[in-house]
């Protein structure tokens, strides 16, 4: 009983709980939910396409978690998204040979963006909610006077691969998203960066103090959360064939904040987890299917969404997790007792 009380305290819980149960509805409303088929040399399936639609949400959530995780946030990611989207349209309508220069200069100007959303945080000293505001408003028009205002289509085929295209059977999306888990896992886990996160987000004064260059690392969150927008934003305009200034990565920022927080990191900085953010942005599409599947009209589809989200963050608070643990504990003692009464 003591190891099932401690499971209930691992944050990795309660998310993977939660998808699970989202698993069962739709098995609930359609049997073969889970069934995966291969036509036309890929696969096809329900949970193909969940993972193919999350894909720019868990990497643009990656980011967002090492952010949080210094006590930050990043409001402009959507804008971000939009920005690199247009930024590579705008390449390609002049050459659709030039895919290579395309992915270049999205990557670039998202760099470029986070590179600015960490001078006004780390060196400027600007809050960071209105530091990113800044640029989530002026990189929406950005992105906009790239297109002219339009939604500029596009047709290379290479570009497209990224977004549309399968390899090994499976979306090349999925792919990306993997690669770029795989490598913040690494730079966390193998370097000393993810201490110098923990000890920044846990306390910066002592950290400073310590001799740690808080100011680099916290620029250095911004810089590759811009990163990775720019690689959503590659990811949704390939996807949708077209880049949009105005729609594209709407609302983002948000869904990514909430993916973070399901995931169980802590929006008061130090404690992060980058499981737990895949976790959480699978939630939220599979929370987006499952409402769709069954039938939710799509005026009500926030709202359960809202609604789910505050149930899950509630049962996985540490209040809700020490009084999870007390109840089974309480049971066990019951039970003892109750056994030593027969005997």
């Amino acid at each position: 009983m003591m190891r099932l009380s401690t499971l209930f305290r691992n944050p990795l819980v309660w998310p993977a709980a939660t998808l699970v149960c989202l698993f069962a509805i739709d098995v609930a409303h359609r049997a073969n939910f889970l069934s995966i088929t291969l036509l036309s040399g890929h696969l096809f399936g329900a949970p193909i396409d969940i993972l193919m639609n999350a894909a720019p949400l868990v990497v643009v959530s990656l980011g967002m978690t090492l952010v949080i995780a210094t006590r930050g946030i990043d409001i402009s990611v959507g804008a971000v998204v939009a920005i690199a989207g247009a930024a590579a349209a705008t390449v390609l309508a002049d050459d659709p040979s030039r895919v290579p220069a395309a992915f270049g200069a999205a990557l670039a100007v998202g760099l470029l963006a986070g590179m600015w959303n960490g001078l006004l945080v780390a060196f400027v000293g600007m809050q960071p909610i209105i530091a990113t505001l800044i640029l989530m408003v002026a990189g929406r028009g950005v992105a906009q006077l790239l297109t002219g205002g339009q939604i500029i289509p596009i047709g290379a085929p290479g570009y497209l691969f990224a977004g549309g295209g399968y390899f090994a059977l499976v979306p090349c999306d999925v792919w990306i998203a993997l690669a770029v888990t795989i490598v913040t896992v690494l730079i966390v886990n193998q370097t000393a960066l993810g201490l110098f996160i923990r000890s920044i987000g846990v306390n910066p004064v002592a950290a400073r103090l310590a001799g740690l260059s808080s100011q680099a690392v916290v620029f250095g969150t911004y810089a590759f959360c811009g990163l990775t927008a720019a690689i959503a934003g590659i990811l949704i305009s390939s996807n949708v064939r077209s880049a949009d200034g105005n729609n594209a990565g709407l609302l983002l920022e948000l869904d990514a904040i909430l993916a973070v927080t399901l995931g169980g990191t802590s929006l008061a900085g130090g404690r992060f987890s980058l499981a737990g953010t895949v976790l959480g942005a699978l939630i939220i599409q599979t929370l987006t299917y499952t409402t769709y599947s069954i039938g939710v009209p799509p005026e009500a589809t926030l709202v359960v969404k809202a609604v789910v989200v505050l149930l899950v963050t509630l049962i996985q608070s540490p209040a809700a997790r020490a009084f999870a643990a007390q109840q089974l504990r309480r049971a066990a003692n019951v039970r003892r007792a109750r056994a030593r009464a027969r005997a």
